[in-house]
């Protein structure tokens, strides 16, 4: 783990922010797991989770109140991409960066094959579980939100925790326990459906299944090209598996409908970033906005398609290319 609390209260460096995301996929709850490990809790979104660790980690996101299977997920997704392999400078190790002391101390044997391996996600997942529970036990009786205690206790200690009477006045602390309740989000699948249109529903739940795809310039997603691609061939496909026609570059893009506003976004808008903020000519990237000022792009060679912030200062504008969308625009009188 990047951020682990570990007996003489060392911590290490923690990832960046991530999304507000809105997914399509099942909007039902989940029914009591079995085996003990027992709580209700809302089902994962359609293809946040690779197959392969879907049941894991609906299963283990419910092993106590503090957690939920949408907050392990973002929890294994920031710390390792869901790369069972992932090793850091620091010697985190596995799909759950899981510093070897704190594994001594907390790893577990889940599937009971006599060896408690931090490479293997049968054990690494199910240990994470036990490590967020067990902070949570440790700050319990700390003011506030037991869930941002715990991710606090996580991140800086939960010594610290305690000491503060609650998530530390530490910014890297604070940014961490807010990225992360964000990321939660993406990962639990909506009771309702909150998209302006079917299409542009569709156009994210295309994306998001690229998640973690590497970046090709001209990629177009072709099967000799890998599956790969760059920013506009995303979006294009994307929208190209709604029904929906696309230019191929990004600044032709930007004319394929009308510009709603930052204030205005709606999930499924297209937006733009330039370093010429006067000439859409100079566009020169595009991402699909999810929600709470994220979008899913790809982003540049030697990088991977992901959830970007979009408040940046080559933010550029946007587009709305559906046509149920562009009808909840404003008209102009």
């Amino acid at each position: 783990m990047r951020k682990v609390w570990v007996a003489a209260g060392a911590a290490v460096a923690a990832g960046t922010g991530f999304v507000l995301l809105l997914v399509v996929g099942v909007y039902t709850i989940a029914g009591n797991l079995t085996n003990g490990v027992a709580r209700g809790g809302a089902a994962l979104a359609k293809g946040t989770v690779p197959a392969a660790y879907q049941a894991l980690v609906q299963k283990w996101g419910n092993l106590c109140d503090a957690i939920s299977p949408a907050l392990l997920a973002a929890q294994l997704y920031q710390e390792s991409k869901w790369r069972p392999d992932a090793l850091s400078h620091a010697n985190a190790q596995g799909i759950a960066q899981f510093i070897p002391g704190t594994w001594a101390a907390y790893g577990v044997d889940a599937n009971g094959d006599g060896k408690r391996n931090v490479w293997d996600p049968q054990d690494a997942i199910p240990s994470a579980a036990s490590y967020d529970c067990a902070l949570a036990r440790y700050v319990k009786n700390v003011p506030g939100d037991v869930t941002d205690n715990m991710l606090a206790a996580y991140n800086a200690g939960a010594y610290r925790v305690i000491d503060a009477g609650g998530i530390p006045p530490l910014t890297e602390t604070q940014n961490y326990v807010k990225s992360i309740r964000s990321l939660e989000k993406s990962f639990a699948a909506p009771v309702a459906r909150l998209d302006p249109s079917k299409q542009a529903a569709g156009a994210i739940a295309y994306a998001q299944s690229k998640l973690g795809t590497p970046y090709l310039w001209g990629g177009n997603g072709t099967a000799d090209q890998g599956g790969r691609f760059d920013c506009s061939g995303l979006t294009k496909a994307a929208y190209e598996s709604v029904g929906i026609t696309l230019p191929r570059v990004a600044n032709d893009q930007y004319n394929a409908g009308p510009h709603p506003e930052r204030e205005e976004l709606l999930p499924g808008d297209l937006v733009f970033f330039s370093d010429d903020l006067t000439n859409s000519r100079a566009i020169r990237h595009v991402g699909i906005y999810v929600g709470g000022g994220y979008m899913i792009d790809a982003p540049r060679s030697g990088a991977v398609i992901r959830f970007d912030p979009i408040d940046t200062p080559d933010y550029f504008g946007a587009t709305r290319v559906t046509e149920d969308g562009a009808k909840a625009l404003p008209t102009a009188v």
